[in-house]
This record gives structure tokens, C-alpha cells and sequence, in this order.
């Protein structure tokens, strides 16, 4: 299976609208499930479907930069200029008030687009997608906190607030930081299985909502008097 290559926009972005998905997407890979390996079954039709990734963090150039949350500085692994081929582009979401994305970084979104590859963007990442033309008359979510400043502000776009993550096409745009990371796990459970999602999210001890906040994504348990269980099952070998 062909590595899927993947890059992030590199600004002062909140550091969990990357950290978030890119975790995610690092639990799913089957390099990874196979380490998981030694400390308990993992299913090898899981681990024979499992992707691998290639993270790019793409700067305007390769200084470091301040990110926008948790007081953390990343150093670019490469530039819009330099870049290798992605195959989908994640752009995560900064604090707004007067962040202006570079005119650089907005050309590569919009040749990302229009090239019909897959576009990701978490928080407020979809404002920045916004403000490059890209969302013009497709629909669309971004953070709550901030829906009614971004709809006046960009009003070519459907924006709605009913859905924690909406696809239109090759372009899935999510709410909040957390909801984000739902909508990877909602990629990955209809690319590569649900049980693929499961073990994965069971390393990070994460269980992920729908599209309506809601947790119908994992099989729900109850014990034998009918309370709720965590949805999460860990196997070990001294239990197999």
C-alpha cells in the first residue's frame, strides 16, 4: 500500500487542530498497530489494511514559528516552495481577530483544490480556507465561538452551525479543535474499517462523535443490570 503523503500548514495555529488528527492518523498505521502488537492481540487483517502516512509541516520558509497555543515553536520540514506532492492538505485554525494567511501558503490551497486533491481543515482552518476563494458556494462549518464573525465575513460560503463536520467534495471542513479529530476518524472508519478506527482509538483512549456531536460511532456496552461501559475493550496476552 502506497504511503499517503500529508501536509500541514505551518503558522500559529492551536496546536491540537494538528496534533489532534496527525496523532490519530499515527495510532491507525499498521507500523504502529504492529508494535501495539507486543503488548496484546491485534487482528492481522486489521494491521494488512492499516495506511501509512508521511507528515510534511510547511512553512513560508523554514524558520521557526510560535504556534498559537501551549506556548510550543515548530520548525517547518519544508516550504510551499520546496514542498514534495501531497495528498491531502490539513489546515488547522489560528486565532483570528487580525491573522492574515500568507499570500504564499493561500496559492498552495487553492492549486491543492483545484488539482481535486483532499483538503482538511480543523477550528477556524476553515476561515483561512475562506478567505482564499476555495469555499465559495460550498457548504461548510467552522469553531462555533467564532460562526457569526466568519459567516459576515465570508458570505459566498453555506455556512452552517447544525453539523460538527461537513463534506462538500474534496473539501472537509470541521467545527471545533476536538471535532476535527472526529472527522479524521470518521475518514478513517469509511477508508480502512471501523475496526481499524477502533484499535487505533483505543491506543489513545479516545472515543470519536458523529457528525451531530453524538456517540453512535462505537458499539455501546452494559453490564448485566443495564449500566452503560466504556466503549473501549483492551485485549492482553495473558487474557487471551
Amino acid at each position: 500500500m502506497a504511503t499517503i503523503h500529508i501536509g500541514t500548514l505551518v503558522f500559529a495555529y492551536q496546536v491540537v487542530d494538528s496534533a489532534g488528527p496527525t496523532d490519530l492518523l499515527t495510532s491507525a498505521q499498521g507500523s504502529i498497530l504492529k508494535a501495539v502488537q507486543q503488548y496484546g492481540p491485534v487482528d492481522e487483517a486489521v494491521i494488512s489494511r492499516a495506511p501509512e502516512f508521511q507528515f510534511h509541516y510547511i512553512g513560508v520558509n523554514r524558520d521557526p514559528v510560535l504556534l498559537g497555543s501551549s506556548q510550543l515553536t515548530i520548525v517547518p520540514s519544508t516550504t510551499v516552495d520546496e514542498c514534495p506532492e501531497v495528498d491531502i492538505l490539513l489546515v488547522p485554525g489560528p486565532y483570528l481577530h487580525n491573522f492574515e494567511l500568507h499570500p504564499k501558503q493561500a496559492e498552495y490551497i487553492r492549486k491543492h483544490v483545484a488539482a481535486g486533491k483532499l483538503l482538511w481543515t480543523t477550528c477556524t482552518g476553515s476561515s483561512l480556507a475562506a478567505s482564499t476563494g476555495v469555499l465559495d458556494g460550498k457548504r461548510a462549518t467552522v469553531n462555533n465561538v467564532e460562526y457569526s464573525w466568519v459567516r459576515k465575513r465570508w458570505p459566498k460560503v453555506n455556512w452552517t452551525r447544525e453539523k460538527k463536520w461537513v463534506i462538500d467534495g474534496n473539501v472537509w471542513t470541521s467545527s471545533g479543535a476536538c471535532a476535527g479529530v472526529d472527522m479524521i476518524a470518521h475518514w478513517l472508519k469509511e477508508n480502512y474499517g471501523l475496526d481499524l478506527l477502533i484499535q487505533a482509538s483505543n491506543s489513545l483512549d479516545y472515543e470519536p462523535r458523529d457528525a451531530d456531536g453524538l456517540y453512535t460511532i462505537f458499539p455501546q456496552r452494559y453490564d448485566a443490570e443495564g449500566n452503560k461501559l466504556s466503549t473501549h475493550v483492551y485485549r492482553y496476552y495473558d487474557d487471551a
